[in-house]
């Protein structure tokens, strides 16, 4: 164990061994104990009391992470590991479990090339602990497991050694299984976790201890030991014996990978730039040397330093006063200090090198998610793609009308910090929506702008987000101009299961102009589009995309970028309840245009295809969507009776329960808008002897006799008519 001191003076020499580095991420299911090892790993780094290790939550130094005792924003932290006579320098990200902060997990996985999951003893492979696996897997980051709160396995549960080990090759089984169904085809087999190599290991977090079979080999500590001293309460002697940094931190050197080897395969996968170009190869041999490409995954505010942009450096080196092209814009930021994360602190040092995680002050104009190079033309990483989107909304205004300017750069910075947020300002009405993950992820926005930010704001009651779309197809629908001189001819159908997943899985691209229509139709066909269709697709905005599916029709190669701008309006606000539609194929099959182009302008063109889509998803059935999350709910058998009511209360449809000792796991679908107020109900329902998790299940049809009902209190928020427009109407404009 190094002191403190020690440590400081060598990480920053210790960042240039870049075999000898190990880039990691700990993510979990809420409450599976992520912030409790990451204690018990600091104490080893001797930067905290090892007497505090997993009570002191020092990567908790959010004051409302400390109230509400779970981790809401990533904590970076640099620590030094001695294995087999070297010295490794291992950088930890401490990643949020909670589904409303999934977006800070997933930010996280293009930062690190390997990932450290805990799964809880008692409760299992838990929902989020899939999404968290998908999150690591698609950014190619390799998982190894390490089971957590044996000691409540063998002393609440009083499972025996037999039923012990059948518990934990359960759990193996089942992280094997995800791995199997989402890793890479590369990776499905050599990325599974076994006991046997070491690549699992299990302990207690809270109690300082953890084993491994290679440590048991290297010890002679038995699981014999282990049940013997858990059960007589020594955990204090079985800490000594088997120490829980050894055994993880043992662990990630041997199984996880350095930056030169997870490069090579990274970089492609997440760069689709030149791998021949001298910033390609920079990246793929980790070249302190090449162009720097800094990707920023994270942004944070301190009141005293700043902006300070957190990321993964691939290539090159980040040095004080260089100055660095912010990918997207025109804009060149110069680096104030550079340093590395030690939890609540952060250790100025002269330079950082490729390879390693960066904190950066003085790229104010960065966002999360860009790539920032001393090259103005860089080709930027790809876009990272979140496993949900917001889904519920609240209107904020000041309560004074003279805070409004100060609310209007407050929500700017909010949104700054924290890619999963979306902000729109209205500054005429001064009506401001923010949109966020959950209610919680909402509450805590909220409560930052009126204590960090010193903002007094009126909140709205909390708003479900729908999308609309269509269950047929309907058209051709003729969309007139205003002057009556061109006419379009629309038709509308659910775009391809095949091609939604693949835009929501990022390896279609969407709204961005096509630069490759051979590459892009290839994708298209073998998602299941028709051959012909995906190759005159001209625009995919959000999951709905418009195909140009005329011949020869004179005129509308000068028009078509006008019917790509009614694609998109109308795709932003649906005809059913002015919401955003999704799963919409597009055709544009006949057009009649005027020859003089001052009849054929935006005020022409726009409304005319506007209301053709409009009136052919008229015909096709328009139907509304809601958002759905799947309840994971935990609780001892005597008051499952109880928790199933209150879940089914909610338009829940239960869809598994198991039983693990005294306590039954209940699996349910439940509708985003039912699910306000869920925790303190659940907790009356149970007298708090519950544990639940919620995992976003995407969206699914409003019930038929429900729809119109929903429709009408939408339109009527918005100042629209309750009843929304038929097709009649859209003919006749």
């Amino acid at each position: 164990m190094y002191l403190r001191d020690e440590l400081i003076k060598k990480i920053p020499k210790m960042m240039y061994k870049k075999e000898n580095i190990r880039n990691i991420g700990i993510v979990a299911h809420i409450h599976h104990g992520k912030t409790t090892l990451s204690d018990n790993l600091l104490a080893a780094a001797g930067m905290i009391s090892s007497e505090l290790a997993g009570k002191q939550l020092v990567l908790n130094f959010d004051e409302q992470e400390q109230a509400r005792q779970l981790t809401i924003n990533n904590a970076d932290v640099s620590i030094v590991h001695p294995y087999e006579g070297q010295e490794y320098l291992i950088n930890l990200i401490d990643t949020p479990g909670h589904v409303d902060f999934g977006g800070d997990v997933t930010r996280a996985m293009r930062a690190v090339d390997g990932a450290v999951v805990l799964v809880c003893a008692v409760e299992g492979v838990m929902a989020q602990t899939e999404t968290v696996l998908r999150q690591a897997l698609r950014e190619k980051v390799k998982p190894v497991l390490f089971i957590s709160k044996v000691d409540r396995a063998i002393n609440e549960l009083k499972l025996t050694p037999e039923m012990l080990q059948q518990r934990f090759t359960k759990i193996i089984y089942d992280v094997n299984a995800l791995i199997e169904k989402m890793a890479p085809e590369e990776f499905k087999s050599k990325w599974k976790v076994s006991v046997m190599d070491g690549s699992v290991a299990f302990g207690s977090a809270y109690h300082n201890w953890a084993l491994s079979v290679p440590y048991m080999k290297k010890t002679g500590v038995t699981f014999k030991d282990i049940i013997e001293l858990c059960s007589e309460g020594r955990h204090k002697e079985l800490a000594g014996k088997a120490k829980i940094n050894d055994v993880v931190f043992d662990m990630v050197v041997r199984h996880l990978p350095n930056p030169i080897e997870a490069q090579k395969y990274r970089i492609p996968h997440i760069w689709k730039g030149d791998l021949e170009s001298p910033v390609g190869k920079a990246m793929l041999e980790v070249n302190p040397d090449g162009p720097v490409s800094f990707m920023i995954t994270d942004i944070t505010i301190d009141p005293n330093a700043g902006e300070i942009a957190t990321g993964r450096l691939f290539s090159g080196r980040l040095i004080k006063g260089m100055e660095l092209h912010i990918g997207g814009t025109k804009f060149k930021d110069k680096v104030q200090h550079v340093s590395l994360f030690m939890g609540p602190e952060r250790l100025v040092v002269d330079e950082v090198v490729a390879g390693n995680i960066a904190a950066v002050t003085g790229l104010s104009h960065a966002v999360v998610g860009v790539t920032a190079s001393n090259l103005p033309d860089i080709t930027p990483f790809e876009e990272i793609v979140h496993v949900s989107e917001p889904v519920v909304t609240v209107a904020i205004e000041p309560k004074k009308m003279s805070d409004l300017p100060k609310l209007i750069e407050v929500m700017r910075k909010v949104a700054k910090e924290d890619a999963s947020l979306k902000v729109e300002i209205n500054q005429e009405t001064g009506e401001h929506l923010l949109s966020g993950m959950g209610e919680l992820h909402l509450e805590i926005t909220t409560y930052r702008i009126i204590n960090d930010h010193r903002v007094e704001i009126n909140i709205s009651k909390p708003i479900v987000v729908y999308r609309e779309s269509v269950q047929g197809k309907g058209g051709p629908f003729e969309g007139k101009s205003p002057n009556k001189h061109n006419r379009f001819y629309l038709e509308v159908c659910p775009l391809e299961e095949g091609v939604v997943k693949g835009i929501e899985n990022g390896e279609i691209p969407t709204g961005e102009r096509i630069k490759d229509i051979k590459a892009l139709a290839k994708k298209l066909q073998d998602a299941g589009m028709d051959k012909e269709e995906a190759k005159k697709v001209v625009w995919i905005e959000g999951k709905n995309i418009f195909v140009d599916a005329t011949w020869g029709i004179q005129y509308l190669n000068e028009t078509m970028e006008l019917c790509i701008q009614a694609f998109k309006e109308a795709m932003d606000r649906g005809p059913l309840a002015a919401e955003k539609v999704t799963g919409v194929k597009v055709r544009l099959v006949d057009a009649k245009l005027h020859e003089d182009s001052i009849h054929r302008g935006p005020a022409q063109v726009i409304p005319a295809v506007r209301s053709a889509i409009y009136g052919a998803m008229c015909q096709a059935g328009r139907i509304l969507l809601e958002p759905i999350q799947k309840v994971t709910v935990n609780v001892p058998q005597e008051i499952m009776s109880n928790a199933t009511r209150e879940l089914q209360r909610r338009r829940g449809e239960i869809m598994d329960m198991t039983q693990v000792g005294d306590y039954t796991t209940i699996v349910a679908k439940v509708p985003v808008a039912e699910m306000f107020g869920f925790a303190s109900d659940i907790r009356s329902a149970t007298a708090g002897k519950v544990l639940w998790g919620t995992e976003s299940m995407g969206f699914q049809p409003v019930p038929r006799e429900m729809m119109m009902n929903v429709v009408a209190e939408i339109r009527t928020r918005k100042g629209l008519k309750p009843e929304p427009y038929d097709e009649a109407y859209y003919a006749g404009m």
